[in-house]
Order: C-alpha cells, then structure tokens, then sequence
C-alpha cells in the first residue's frame, strides 16, 4: 500500500484563481495544477497584489499541497519562425513571474515542435531560448518539461529530448513532469507490470528518476506507439488498470505530486470517480 498525499487534478479557476481551491476540494484532490492565463492567448491582464495575496491565503486555508501551474499551448520554443520563438520567450518569462507572484514554484512546459526544421535544430533552439529567458527569471521557479506524444514535429517523446534538454543546465532550475498518456502513445508500452518497469528502467537510465518532479495521470485511447496524444479515464484506455497500479505502487515515487488531466464531465464527477480509483489502485483504504 501506497499513501498518496499529494493526488489531485487540473482544476478551472472560472471566476478568480482563488476558486481552484474549492473546485479542488469538491473532488478530493490534495494536489492541483491549474493555468494562470488564458491558455490559447500570449496576453494576459497581470495579476494585481491583491489577486495574488487572496490566492496564497485561500491555499492556506485550503490544506491543499502541492500546486503546479501549465503554461500556455501557443509557446513553442523550437519554432524556427523567429516572431514566434521571440513572443514564446517573452510569453514564458511572463508564465514564470505569474507563478512567483503566486508563490507556486513549478511551472509545466512542453518543450515544442520544430515545424520540419529537423530535431537537433529544435532542440538547440529550445536551450538557446532557455540560456536566454532564465537568469531574466525568478530562481525560485522551476520549469518541468513534460514528455511529449511525439505526435508530427513534437519534440520530447523520446526520453533522449528531455535528457538532451537538461544537459548542462542548473538541477535546480529543472525537473520532469512524466505524463503517462503521452509516455504510451510515444512508444513506451506502461500496460503491464513488466511493461512499466522496462519503461521505468530507460527513464532513469537516461535521465534519472530524481528528476520527476510531478506526474501526469492519463489513461491512452489510441493504441502504444500510436504517436497521437488523447486522454481518457483510468482504467479505460490502452495503459489499463495493471499500468496504473505499476505506478501507483511503487514507493519510489511515493512523494512525488500526481494531477489528472482526463476528461472531467458534469460537477467534477469524473475527477471524483479517477481519483477514487487511482486511489484504491494504490491500495488506500476507502475515504
């Protein structure tokens, strides 16, 4: 049996930030992820003082843990458009300072796509805008690079990216967001217990699992090697209830935040009814 303390979801903040708490609580989460901005803009209205200091005082009150922010998906640090790559690294300097104001200290990004100008040019255009943007940035904020689908030009579903990514650059300014979807659909076959530990065993050969710093929970509607990025319930994909239960078991990541990212039906039920499961996976006792 695994204790999971910190288990939760991406929750909306409809309203003001501060509602991701309530919305969080209402499904059982100790955990949450949540978008500072509009997710499908480059602006954003800043966040005011006092925005910032409700939010910080309703996450206190709350008793929730861990909070990680997603940056937006118009950011592609691999574009070899450079109008694009330049808003994207004012875009994600912006993503990091929002998450300092709101004292959250991780922020997930996914890495981008190279748009046909080939994977070595992306990823050197990727470190190129990091050497850039982070000693712009508060230090106190760290950026997870999520694992990718590997889906057209999207770098970051071989692990080989993420560790060609971090190479060189400060540990602490950097760690893993593992999602677990985008891990099978990419190739890296999580549906058996043999499956999960084989993947497990290349992670950590390649970059080491005291980089995760967070997971993402999804189960995969399209086959293993698919390469095309859809999210479905726990249990009711092609990773299935045995991958998920590898995970949820095992004591090595025991620590380490879990949010869902599935589909969340009418009033949360679906969060209410994933995270129920992924905690009897993990063998909790019933809440």
């Amino acid at each position: 049996m695994c204790i999971r303390d910190s288990l939760g979801a991406h929750v909306s903040v409809a309203g003001g930030m501060e509602k991701a708490f309530a919305n969080g609580l209402d499904v059982g989460c100790t955990a949450l992820q949540i978008f500072t901005k509009n997710a499908n803009r480059w602006q954003a209205r800043p966040i005011t003082e006092a925005e910032a200091a409700t939010f910080r005082q309703a996450w206190q009150e709350s008793g929730i843990g861990p909070i990680m922010a997603h940056d937006a998906y118009l950011i592609n640090l691999a574009s070899p458009k450079g109008g694009v790559w330049e808003k994207s690294k004012a875009a994600l300097h912006d993503e990091l300072c929002r998450c300092a104001q709101l004292g959250i200290t991780d922020l997930v990004m996914h890495p981008g796509a190279h748009l046909g100008s080939g994977a070595d040019v992306g990823l050197e255009r990727i470190r190129r805008a990091f050497h850039e943007i982070l000693p712009e940035s508060p230090p106190q904020v760290r950026l997870l690079l999520e694992n990718t689908a590997g889906q057209g030009s999207y770098l970051g579903g071989d692990f080989a990216h993420l560790a060609a990514l971090l190479e060189g650059f400060d540990e602490q300014r950097f760690g893993i967001c593992f999602d677990t979807c985008h891990a099978h659909t990419a190739g890296y076959d999580l549906s058996s217990a043999e499956g999960y530990e084989r993947v497990m065993t290349e992670f950590d050969r390649l970059i080491g699992f005291d980089k995760i710093k967070a997971f993402h929970l999804n189960d995969c509607l399209k086959p293993c090697g698919s390469k095309v990025d859809r999210h479905t319930h726990i249990g009711q994909g092609t990773i299935g209830r045995a991958g998920f239960a590898s995970l949820m078991q095992d004591p090595r990541f025991v620590e380490i935040p879990m949010v869902l990212e599935t589909p969340k039906g009418d009033h949360g039920e679906m969060d209410r009814a994933n995270l129920a499961l992924l905690r009897q996976l993990a063998g909790e006792p019933r809440r």
